[in-house]
Formats: structure tokens, sequence, C-alpha cells
């Protein structure tokens, strides 16, 4: 997978598997390939009972022989010599992939194609007739056969043999001649999710072009009901982001906007605002990042319209803190602060209680850098609370650091101050701090010089630590 370095990785996660075009359909059974594999067995029952005690030769080599070898003798008795070769060769390509990945690698731990019957059958199966279906000119069930063995090599310790088929699939669409380019639109489109999952990005997004163009005005579905016009806009939607992403990690900021409102075209076709809003959002970083502020701060004002009424907590939190981002580098702390209050109320609203915590913080994080921190302290804890309701022990932990980080900010105020008074009560008050760290007194000049000074006279409380149960 292509990670992301500039824009967020979280919203340009590939589907991570290929869409399925056609229904998949399995091959015969383990128990009723082996019966196939010995040829006229009720015959030979009958004649053994009759006429001999024991296994007839057919039996005899059947058993004897691995199951591998029993499928390629079946396959050359039928004249499938493509499919004996082609089931030789996948073969051999495993055993020198796993000799050159060596010992103690994963491959080298599992067991050998050959080795596993039920893959065995599922080759059998659609290698033989998709073999029959070329000699017939039927290059539609060739493809169909081949599509169905990606399918079936969905693990990930078979990726090397999806991917095989689903070349073989491209090859075999360039022949199609009846179906519109209905399957070489297929073929466009798992090619590019090959490349994009191998790292071409570039590669992937010819594909993907050339997937849409065969897409545009049709009314082809996959099996779930998305029209392949929609999933070839998605796929071009995620790759132009991922080339723009690259393009800002190399500077090339004009560029990137460039691809971004190409990537934003792609996502307004595709019909779900989710991604429409996400596309919005990284324009708006593009423009962030060239410098064009005002730009972004109005297409981030649109990913926000998009993204409220979806309550989509994730997208909020973020357009909201970029735009909080771009408001403090430009001074306007005032108008940074209704931002994120408008943010906190809708949230509220809402009821998006992790929205409720991103608010929070983003709030706490501008007064603490202020060094407002009795306001910080007060978001920090909000936070603390909400997240605590959402059973997010990880979130609970972080907000809880940011309480405690507030808090130790605090208490250098009246730390500081008794430093610097460079006395002797002052000292004292320190060391008492130091025995209990329950108080800490703000003014030493407060008590007489004489009186002896302990933790119980009149000081400032230490904010309390949030109580750590998450429950």
């Amino acid at each position: 997978m292509i990670k992301a370095n500039v824009l967020p990785q979280e919203i340009l996660q590939s589907p991570g598997e290929h869409p399925r075009f056609i229904k998949q359909t399995l091959g015969p059974s383990l128990d009723f390939a082996r019966i196939h594999l010995i040829k006229d067995k009720d015959v030979i029952d009958d004649y053994l009972a009759k006429n001999i005690k024991g296994l007839s030769k057919q039996e005899a080599a059947a058993n004897r022989n691995s199951y591998k070898k029993n499928i390629c003798i079946d396959m050359l008795r039928q004249g499938y010599h493509k499919s004996f070769s082609e089931l030789f060769s996948l073969i051999e390509k495993w055993n020198a992939l796993r000799e050159a990945a060596g010992p103690g690698s994963a491959i080298w731990q599992q067991k050998s194609l050959e080795e596993q019957p039920d893959k065995l059958d599922q080759l059998y199966h659609f290698l033989t007739r998709a073999e029959a279906a070329q000699r017939a000119g039927h290059y539609e069930e060739v493809y169909d056969n081949q599509l169905n063995l990606a399918y079936y090599f969905n693990d990930p310790e078979d990726k090397w043999l999806s991917n095989y088929f689903h070349e073989q699939c491209f090859n075999t669409a360039k022949l199609i001649t009846t179906d519109i380019r209905k399957r070489e639109a297929q073929a466009h489109a798992n090619m590019g999710l090959i490349k994009e999952e191998q790292g071409h990005v570039l590669k992937a997004a010819e594909y993907y072009e050339t997937f849409y163009d065969l897409t545009v005005g049709s009314t082809w579905k996959d099996v779930t009901g998305h029209t392949y016009n929609s999933l070839a806009s998605e796929y071009l939607w995620r790759i132009y982001t991922l080339l723009a992403d690259k393009m800002l990690e190399n500077k090339e900021h004009q560029q990137a906007i460039k691809t971004l409102k190409k990537a934003l075209k792609m996502a307004k076709n595709v019909g779900e605002m989710k991604i429409q809003g996400e596309a919005t959002y990284c324009l708006s970083l593009a423009y962030y990042f060239a410098g064009e502020y005002q730009k972004a701060l109005s297409t981030l004002d649109t990913s926000v319209k998009i993204f409220t009424p979806l309550c989509e907590s994730a997208g909020l939190s973020r357009a909201y803190a970029a735009i909080a981002k771009i408001l403090v580098s430009q001074g306007k702390a005032a108008e940074t602060m209704k931002h994120l209050e408008e943010f906190m109320k809708a949230a509220e609203n809402a009821h998006l209680s992790q929205s409720q915590v991103d608010a929070c913080v983003l709030l706490g994080n501008i007064y603490n850098e202020r060094g407002s921190y009795n306001e910080a302290c007060e978001y920090f804890s909000r936070a603390y609370e909400t997240a605590k309701t959402l059973n997010n022990l990880p979130l609970v932990d972080e907000t809880k650091a940011y309480c405690g980080i507030a808090k130790a900010h605090k208490l250098m105020v009246p730390f500081n101050s008794h430093i610097e008074a460079e006395d002797l009560i002052s000292l004292k008050y320190l060391l008492a701090w130091k025995e209990n760290r329950s108080d800490m007194c703000t003014d030493p000049l407060t008590v007489e010089p004489d009186k002896e000074t302990s933790a119980s006279e009149p000081c400032e409380p230490l904010l309390e630590t949030p109580d750590l149960d998450p429950s």
C-alpha cells in the first residue's frame, strides 16, 4: 500500500480487495474430484468383483501417485495440454518464489501448491474449462473462468496467483468483441488495483483513466450494485489524491492543486458526500501549503458544510483543526475561538462525543499556548470526562495527559514565584509542598516570618489529577 506523507493517510485507504464484477463460482469439491480422476470406477469395481481380488493398474497408480500427478495425467488424457503446461508452470513458479525467499520466510513455512489438493482442484476445473472455451473461440467464457481463479486465490499468501490470473484476464479481454468492452473495463480496473498496491501510482492512474473512459454513459453494475462509472470515479479520486500528496511532498504546490481539483471532480461523480467532503478538505490543505490562506479557509468552510449534516466526526475534527491552525498563524485568536466554540456547540447538539473531545482538546491547546492555564485545564478536563463515556482507553489516556500538562503549567506560576522570591518563607512553602504535593501557597508575604509554615496554611490548592479509573 502507498502511504500518504502530507495528506491524511486514513482517508486514502485502498479497497483491499478487487470489486466483484461476476458472481464467484467454485469447481468440484475435493472428494468429487478424487472419484472423478479414477476412470470408469463402477466398471472397474464390477470387473474386480468378478475376476480379480485386488486393485486394477489405474487404481494402484491413483493411490501410488501424488494428487498433482493424477491431475496432470488426467489433463493430458483429455487433451488439455495447455492447462497442463500452465499448471506445471505455476507450481514451478511457486517453488522458485519459495527458494528465492529462503528458510525462515513466510512462504517457506507454507505448504507447496502441489500439496494443497483443494487449490489443485480449482486450477484443474477452471483451467480446463478456459482451454475448452478458447478452442471454441468463446473468449467471454475464457475470461470468466480466469476471473473466477483470480477471485478464488484471494488470501495474502496467494496474492501472486490472483495477480497472475488478473493479468491473464486483461490479455483475454482484448480478444472479446461481443460485450461492448465491458470485460475490458473490468480488466483495467483490476490491473489498476494491482499497480496501486505495488506502488506504481502513475501506471495505476493510466489503467483507472481507461476504466473511467470505457464506463462513461454505461449502466453496468458490479454484484453489489455499484455502477462501474462510480467505481472508476472513486479509484481516480483516490489515485489523484495520492499523486497530489507526492507533489506536495516535493513542494510542487500548484501542480498538486490542479491534480486535487481533478480529484474533487471525480469525488463528485462518485455520489457519496463523505468522499466529496474529504476531497474538498485535501484541496484546502494544498491551498494552505501554497500560502493561499483565504482560499484554504473558504474551501475548509465548504468541507465543514458537507460534513456537518453527515455527523462525520473525523472529517469535522480535521477541518476545524486546520481552520484553527490557519487563523492562529494569522494572529486571529478571537476568530479562532469563535470557530472552535461553534464546533463544540454543533458537536454537543448532534451528540458527537468524539467531536466534543476534539473540540475541547483544540480549545485547551490554544489556551495552554496563550498561558491561560485555568481555561486550558477546564477544557482538557471536559475532554477527559467525555472521553470516558466512549470506552476508548487510548483516548482517555491521551486526554488525561493533556490535563496533567495544563495543570503542571498552572502549578509552575506559583512555584516560580516562590523560587524567585529567594527567602526563607518561600523555601519553607516549597519544602512543605514537596512533602505532600497537594497544596501550593501563592503569596509567601501573607504569612508572618516568625510563624512556622506548613502545608496546612492558606495556599492555592493544586488541581487534583483526574480519576485514573477510565470507567
